[in-house]
């Protein structure tokens, strides 16, 4: 089943194409990559689908619903929770506040039980009563994550959650995918770490200036002379 379809999206700022008819669809249950240098468009998209921008043409289908036109909020209901490439937390609040504001704008209960529950998967439960702002970084994103799946989402859209981190960290950030994965949400993912998005993606999406370089699955995009040529690098394919 098909849970997003973006349909011929353009994006224009004024003469300044950000996005040029780039169409995608994911099935429910997928982990998608989306990939590309910076400036490709990426965070764009992911303004356009979660309705904090607007696109100059095109169509976004949240199981089946075009969600063009409403607002951030509505889209949260209708089942689509983000995070973003600069950590956006509640710096002032503690963890347990942060996983608590997702619980008020979402499709799921606001149960302690469920609290808990996000804590644990997150590695935060020791962390709960802790102001965000004396968190390190790779915890930052955590709460950030845990408040996203708070909202109880069918499908997580993930803006360059690894970046920054050290190994050990993108290892643990791996794993929380494929955990949530596994819990029926389906992940749309921009990362940079390539090798990191190969190993977990299912299939990739490459942006290019706003186009739609390629798509496939990780084997097929390394193989592809046009995705090395422009983003990937021969070294990376050596590798």
């Amino acid at each position: 089943m098909v849970l997003l379809d973006v349909q011929g999206v353009t994006m224009d700022f004024g003469g300044l194409v950000a996005l040029k008819d780039v169409s995608f669809s994911i099935e429910e249950g997928e982990i998608v990559g989306l990939i590309g240098a910076n400036g490709a468009g990426k965070s764009t998209l992911f303004n356009i689908i979660t309705g904090i921008q607007k696109p100059t043409s095109g169509r976004v289908l949240l199981n089946g619903l075009d969600v063009i036109g409403l607002r951030p909020h509505d889209i949260i209901k209708l089942g689509l929770a983000r995070t973003f490439q600069s950590v956006r937390p509640f710096l002032n609040y503690t963890v347990e506040e942060n996983v608590r504001v997702g619980m008020l704008f979402g499709r799921g209960e606001n149960t302690g039980e469920r609290l808990d529950y996000l804590l644990r998967l997150t590695d935060l439960e020791t962390k709960r009563s802790l102001l965000v702002k004396t968190l390190p970084i790779e915890q930052r994103k955590m709460v950030e994550v845990a408040r996203a799946l708070a909202s109880s989402p069918r499908l997580l859209l993930l803006d360059e959650p690894m970046v920054g981190l050290n190994a050990v960290e993108i290892k643990k950030f791996i794993e929380l995918i494929r955990k949530v994965n596994k819990e029926r949400v389906t992940v749309l993912v921009v990362e940079h770490v390539m090798k990191a998005i190969m190993n977990l993606s299912r299939r990739v999406i490459v942006l290019h200036a706003g186009l739609k370089l390629a798509e496939g699955t990780p084997e097929e995009v390394i193989a592809n002379k046009n995705v090395v040529s422009v983003y990937l690098g021969a070294d990376f394919v050596r590798s």
